[in-house]
């Protein structure tokens, strides 16, 4: 029997596969803290649901991005979708935390630009898989 050795992450890949678990495990531990946090006694705002349901799921598509600078190699394409879910991450989700949880309210106008870092982060995905697609048949 021979060993191989499993190809190590590319640091892009590390670094976008821990910050997407990371922030899935912060979902998970501020949905279980807003149930019993004192000021959400009569319940969660919608707004707050949202975040954290966009949390949660961005926090998959950093997983998604990590793998793929992991298995395509790390493009501009991919490289720029993974730094603006994190961008989405902290402008719209964690923003409307400290608004709901803090009542720090100063970056409200902020939400809309996460919402739009998304959009384009996933845009972004498609153009990273895209390239990737043309490069490996220009091969």
């Amino acid at each position: 029997m021979t060993f191989t050795p499993e190809p190590s992450l590319t640091v892009s890949a590390r670094i976008f596969l821990s910050l997407g678990s990371l922030s899935g495990c912060a979902s998970v531990a501020f949905s279980a803290a807003f149930a019993h946090l004192p000021v959400f006694a009569a319940g969660v705002p919608v707004m707050v649901q949202t975040a954290l349901t966009q949390q949660q799921f961005h926090s998959l598509g950093l997983v998604i991005v990590g793998l793929s600078c992991f298995c395509l190699g790390a493009s501009r394409w991919l490289l720029a979708a993974g730094w603006l879910m994190v961008a989405g991450l902290l402008l719209f989700s964690f923003n409307l935390y400290a608004r709901h949880v803090l009542g720090f309210d100063a970056f409200r106008a902020l939400v809309p630009w996460g919402g739009g870092a998304w959009l384009l982060a996933w845009l972004c995905l498609t153009l990273g898989f895209a390239s990737a697609a043309a490069r490996k048949t220009a091969a």
